[in-house]
Protein backbone atom coordinates (compact mmCIF):
# COMPACT_ATOMS: atom_id res chain seq x y z
CA UNK A 1 0.00 0.00 0.00
CA UNK A 2 1.46 3.33 -1.06
CA UNK A 3 1.40 5.94 1.65
CA UNK A 4 0.22 9.49 1.06
CA UNK A 5 2.91 12.14 1.23
CA UNK A 6 2.32 15.16 3.44
CA UNK A 7 5.38 16.99 2.09
CA UNK A 8 3.33 19.84 0.58
CA UNK A 9 0.95 20.27 3.52
CA UNK A 10 1.66 23.43 5.56
CA UNK A 11 0.96 21.93 8.98
CA UNK A 12 3.42 21.02 11.77
CA UNK A 13 1.55 17.78 12.51
CA UNK A 14 1.61 16.71 8.86
CA UNK A 15 5.31 17.52 8.55
CA UNK A 16 6.06 15.50 11.69
CA UNK A 17 4.13 12.54 10.27
CA UNK A 18 6.11 12.91 7.04
CA UNK A 19 9.23 12.20 9.11
CA UNK A 20 8.09 9.67 11.73
CA UNK A 21 4.68 8.43 10.57
CA UNK A 22 5.69 5.22 8.79
CA UNK A 23 4.99 1.88 10.42
CA UNK A 24 7.83 0.86 12.71
CA UNK A 25 9.40 4.33 12.98
CA UNK A 26 7.96 5.16 16.40
CA UNK A 27 8.85 1.70 17.74
CA UNK A 28 12.41 2.17 16.48
CA UNK A 29 12.49 5.48 18.36
CA UNK A 30 11.06 3.79 21.47
CA UNK A 31 13.97 1.37 21.37
CA UNK A 32 16.44 4.25 20.90
CA UNK A 33 15.10 5.83 24.09
CA UNK A 34 15.66 2.47 25.79
CA UNK A 35 19.33 2.53 24.76
CA UNK A 36 19.28 0.36 21.63
CA UNK A 37 21.78 1.60 19.04
CA UNK A 38 22.79 -1.22 16.72
CA UNK A 39 21.01 -2.61 13.68
CA UNK A 40 21.05 -6.20 14.91
CA UNK A 41 19.67 -5.20 18.30
CA UNK A 42 16.77 -3.32 16.69
CA UNK A 43 16.11 -6.34 14.49
CA UNK A 44 16.06 -8.75 17.45
CA UNK A 45 14.04 -6.54 19.81
CA UNK A 46 11.40 -5.60 17.25
CA UNK A 47 11.23 -8.70 15.06
CA UNK A 48 11.33 -6.40 12.04
CA UNK A 49 12.46 -7.45 8.55
CA UNK A 50 15.98 -6.28 7.68
CA UNK A 51 14.91 -4.38 4.56
CA UNK A 52 12.15 -2.52 6.43
CA UNK A 53 14.49 -1.70 9.32
CA UNK A 54 17.15 -0.46 6.93
CA UNK A 55 14.64 1.76 5.12
CA UNK A 56 13.21 3.23 8.33
CA UNK A 57 16.64 3.93 9.84
CA UNK A 58 17.72 5.63 6.61
CA UNK A 59 14.64 7.88 6.62
CA UNK A 60 15.08 8.76 10.30
CA UNK A 61 18.70 9.71 9.61
CA UNK A 62 17.69 11.77 6.55
CA UNK A 63 15.08 13.57 8.68
CA UNK A 64 17.73 14.50 11.25
CA UNK A 65 16.08 12.44 14.00
CA UNK A 66 18.86 9.85 14.24
CA UNK A 67 22.52 10.04 13.35
CA UNK A 68 24.88 7.28 12.30
CA UNK A 69 28.02 7.09 14.43
CA UNK A 70 30.93 4.66 14.54
CA UNK A 71 30.64 2.34 17.50
CA UNK A 72 32.98 3.04 20.40
CA UNK A 73 33.39 -0.75 20.81
CA UNK A 74 34.08 -1.68 17.18
CA UNK A 75 34.84 0.87 14.45
CA UNK A 76 33.39 -1.55 11.86
CA UNK A 77 29.99 -1.27 13.56
CA UNK A 78 27.59 1.63 13.14
CA UNK A 79 25.36 2.94 15.90
CA UNK A 80 22.20 4.98 15.54
CA UNK A 81 21.86 7.74 18.12
CA UNK A 82 19.09 10.22 18.78
CA UNK A 83 19.83 13.78 17.72
CA UNK A 84 18.47 16.72 19.69
CA UNK A 85 15.47 16.68 17.33
CA UNK A 86 15.00 12.98 18.05
CA UNK A 87 15.22 13.49 21.82
CA UNK A 88 12.52 16.15 21.52
CA UNK A 89 10.11 13.40 20.38
CA UNK A 90 10.07 11.86 23.89
CA UNK A 91 6.84 13.63 24.95
CA UNK A 92 5.17 12.40 21.74
CA UNK A 93 6.05 8.78 22.55
CA UNK A 94 4.98 9.14 26.17
CA UNK A 95 1.68 10.74 25.12
CA UNK A 96 0.99 7.87 22.68
CA UNK A 97 1.80 5.32 25.38
CA UNK A 98 -0.43 7.09 27.91
CA UNK A 99 -3.29 7.12 25.42
CA UNK A 100 -2.81 3.38 24.94
CA UNK A 101 -2.72 2.81 28.70
CA UNK A 102 -6.08 4.52 29.05
CA UNK A 103 -7.97 3.49 25.92
CA UNK A 104 -6.43 0.20 24.78
CA UNK A 105 -5.54 -1.34 28.14
CA UNK A 106 -8.28 0.38 30.18
CA UNK A 107 -5.78 1.48 32.84
CA UNK A 108 -4.01 -1.89 33.18
CA UNK A 109 -1.16 -1.83 30.62
CA UNK A 110 1.50 -4.56 30.54
CA UNK A 111 4.21 -1.87 30.79
CA UNK A 112 4.25 1.87 31.50
CA UNK A 113 6.75 4.69 31.75
CA UNK A 114 8.14 5.33 35.23
CA UNK A 115 11.02 7.31 36.69
CA UNK A 116 13.99 4.93 36.37
CA UNK A 117 15.49 6.19 39.64
CA UNK A 118 12.43 6.25 41.88
CA UNK A 119 9.87 4.03 40.17
CA UNK A 120 7.33 6.88 40.34
CA UNK A 121 4.81 6.83 37.48
CA UNK A 122 5.08 9.56 34.85
CA UNK A 123 2.40 12.21 35.28
CA UNK A 124 -0.21 12.21 32.53
CA UNK A 125 0.83 14.74 29.92
CA UNK A 126 -1.45 17.69 29.32
CA UNK A 127 -1.59 20.53 26.83
CA UNK A 128 -0.80 23.79 28.60
CA UNK A 129 -0.41 27.36 27.45
CA UNK A 130 2.63 29.48 28.29
CA UNK A 131 0.97 30.49 31.59
CA UNK A 132 0.51 26.85 32.68
CA UNK A 133 -3.24 26.66 32.10
CA UNK A 134 -4.40 23.18 31.02
CA UNK A 135 -6.23 23.43 27.69
CA UNK A 136 -8.92 21.26 26.09
CA UNK A 137 -9.45 20.93 22.33
CA UNK A 138 -12.17 23.61 22.43
CA UNK A 139 -9.55 26.04 23.82
CA UNK A 140 -7.13 25.60 20.90
CA UNK A 141 -6.87 27.31 17.53
CA UNK A 142 -4.38 26.89 14.67
CA UNK A 143 -3.09 30.25 13.52
CA UNK A 144 -0.04 31.55 11.70
CA UNK A 145 2.61 32.81 14.12
CA UNK A 146 2.76 36.49 14.96
CA UNK A 147 5.34 38.33 12.82
CA UNK A 148 8.57 39.05 14.63
CA UNK A 149 8.96 42.61 15.80
CA UNK A 150 11.44 44.63 13.72
CA UNK A 151 14.40 46.07 15.56
CA UNK A 152 15.76 49.49 14.70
Amino acid sequence: MKRTSYADMACPMAQTLERVGEWWSLLILRECFRGVRRFGDFERRLGIARNVLSSRLKRLVEAGILERCPSADDAREVEYRLTTAGKDLLPVLVALAQWGERWVYRGCPPVRFVNRHTGAPVETLAVRDSEGTVLAARDLALRPPEPAAKTA
